[in-house]
């Protein structure tokens, strides 16, 4: 492929390269290995919304289920401009990977809509959240697939997803998503949950690599969800957090930044930049810190064949979803700096979404304790068995986890046979 292709291409053609790389070394059924190039369903609907000012507008959104061999569909809904049905794919691929490295009974799925939610009125996400789920109710389910919040989307989104199917159903059925505030069936522990994994995750490498927690450098890209918590769960093992950008600026002190500090700055004035006693960084710069550990946690494509030659980092977490491209992965592995897929970094997320559905399916609920308890076993577990395999074999740790992941998928596939 061209550098000039390699620029333009997607997020399910970066998806598709990284399955295929790890596929064709395997021994797999070679109609299992076609399937799974390929999503199981897809679907695109366009729907109207009425605004604050009486306006109609039509909205496009996608929910795409990439296999259900292991279980239902398990993945997110996002709101953001940028929305493609391509991104969609790959998303809903990931996933597939992210659940069968974890051991979850999930297959991967994802959906989305085009829209700004940034400059949409509460009423009018509200609107547009309950007429989604209308158009995509014949796809989600309990038992079928089980949406759960992603970008822009959060736990008021899923509470209206849920009452709305649940008013169409005539039942109540808090299973049909996750990540729901806690009196509508939601899990304690959700809201930290990805953060809480890829703490986990940096912590179990650090063991293996020979370094010690409480000295890290830290550098965090995105300062949302996931990024503000896991600066926060870092900050109370001992790290030292040098680096944190957002979507407006970012900041950097030598010293280590106070998460309390970056927190109040962020919700005075919309960003992490400026915040007291600290120097203004961009994200180019932050890529490009002397630091141990690099959590990319915003969006794709962030570390590429143009930086990761400059990348310091021994260590890269990913806690955003294909933030590095199969070119930069090579240069990485070359240069010996360890990278945690995201499959395996940021799956503490789908993890305490499963723990949620099973918890909704029981009707019995877990203390948080006893939901960190669970997590940790299944973070630990899961890291040993992927960094083993990277061992054993030679190889990267994204190539080890898709290698557990495909086996597994495809192991599920081959016991279900074809029908009819």
């Amino acid at each position: 492929m061209s550098m000039e292709n390699r620029r333009q291409e997607g997020a399910y053609d970066v998806a598709l390269r990284q399955y295929d790389a790890v596929a064709e070394k395997l021994d797999l059924d070679s109609g299992i290995r076609e399937m799974l190039r390929h999503p199981r369903f897809g679907v695109e609907v366009a729907f109207p919304v009425r605004m604050d000012d009486g306006t109609i507008k039509v909205f496009k959104g996608y929910r795409v289920i990439h296999n259900t061999a292991r279980g239902p569909g398990k993945g997110g809904i996002r709101y953001h401009p940028d929305v493609t049905f391509e991104e969609v794919k790959a998303l809903s691929m990931w996933m597939t990977w992210k659940c069968a490295v974890v051991g979850l009974p999930f297959g991967g799925a994802k959906g989305g809509v085009i829209c700004n939610p940034l400059e949409m009125s509460q009423t009018e996400i509200e609107r547009l959240t309950r007429r989604f789920t209308v158009e995509i109710s014949n796809v989600i389910g309990p038992a079928t697939d089980i949406p759960g919040p992603d970008m822009f989307t959060n736990p008021q989104v899923m509470a209206w997803m849920m009452d709305t199917y649940s008013t169409h159903k005539g039942d109540f059925t808090p299973a049909v998503v996750t990540g729901k505030p806690i009196p509508l069936g939601g899990s304690r522990g959700r809201a930290a949950a990805t953060a809480r994994g890829l703490a986990i995750c940096i912590r179990e490498a650090t063991r293996e690599l020979g370094l010690e927690l409480n000295n890290l450098r830290v550098a965090v890209q995105g300062y949302g969800n996931v990024g503000s918590n896991v600066v926060s769960i870092l900050n109370s093992y001992g790290c030292k957090i040098v680096g944190v950008t957002d979507v407006v600026g970012g900041v950097c002190c030598e010293d280590g930044l106070n998460p309390e500090a970056l927190t109040t700055q962020l919700t005075e004035t919309g960003s992490v930049e400026g915040t007291p006693g600290t120097d203004n960084l961009s994200n180019a710069e932050l890529m490009e810190l002397d630091c141990d550990v690099l959590v990319p946690a915003a969006i794709e494509n962030q570390i590429t064949q143009a930086n990761a030659g400059k990348i310091r980092a021994k260590m890269i977490v990913e806690g955003a979803n294909g933030p590095t491209t199969p070119e930069a992965d090579e240069i990485l592995f070359d240069k010996g700096i360890t990278v945690i897929p995201d499959v395996l970094a940021n799956a503490g997320g789908v993890t305490v979404s499963y723990f949620e559905w099973v918890q909704n399916l029981m009707h019995y609920y877990w203390t948080e304790e006893e939901v960190a308890e669970r997590l940790e076993r299944i973070m630990t577990e899961s890291f040993a068995a992927v960094f083993r395999t990277a061992k054993g074999k030679g190889t990267n740790m994204r190539v080890a986890a898709y290698n557990l992941a495909i086996l597994r998928v495809a192991e599920a596939m081959k016991l279900r046979g074809m029908y009819p």
